[in-house]
């Protein structure tokens, strides 16, 4: 009767830590992309980069002169460009964050073990 409670007591040990691993680590995959996705979307709305990079080459104003066509060049391109950097920084920030949720178990098992 001891060996099947301690059979049971190791599986369940060993069941548990795969499920908070597939909870830490796949689970929060979705959660955190998606959210990711939904804030990126919404800075999206303000910076407007896509309809930018859609209406690249169209005139800035419906202003189809010489001068409509070239400053819409270079301030799309300007926009372009400083929504592309906060992007950026931003995509690096949201990926520091989860490379840290991915490695805070394994540290703290170390530092557990380790001392």
């Amino acid at each position: 009767m001891d060996s099947f409670a301690l059979g049971y007591l190791a599986q369940r040990f060993v069941y548990r830590i795969g499920d908070f691993l597939r909870h830490w680590y796949v689970k929060s995959v979705h959660l955190y992309g998606g959210w990711i996705i939904d804030r990126f979307q919404e800075i999206d709305y303000t910076l407007a980069w896509r309809i930018t990079a859609k209406n690249f080459f169209q005139p800035l104003y419906k202003d189809y002169s010489v001068i409509g066509y070239i400053l819409g060049f270079f301030f799309r391109t300007g926009r372009i460009l400083i929504a592309s950097a906060i992007y950026l920084v931003l995509f690096t920030a949201a990926l520091a964050v989860y490379i840290f949720w991915l490695l805070l178990p394994p540290y703290l098992v170390f530092r557990a073990l380790f001392g």
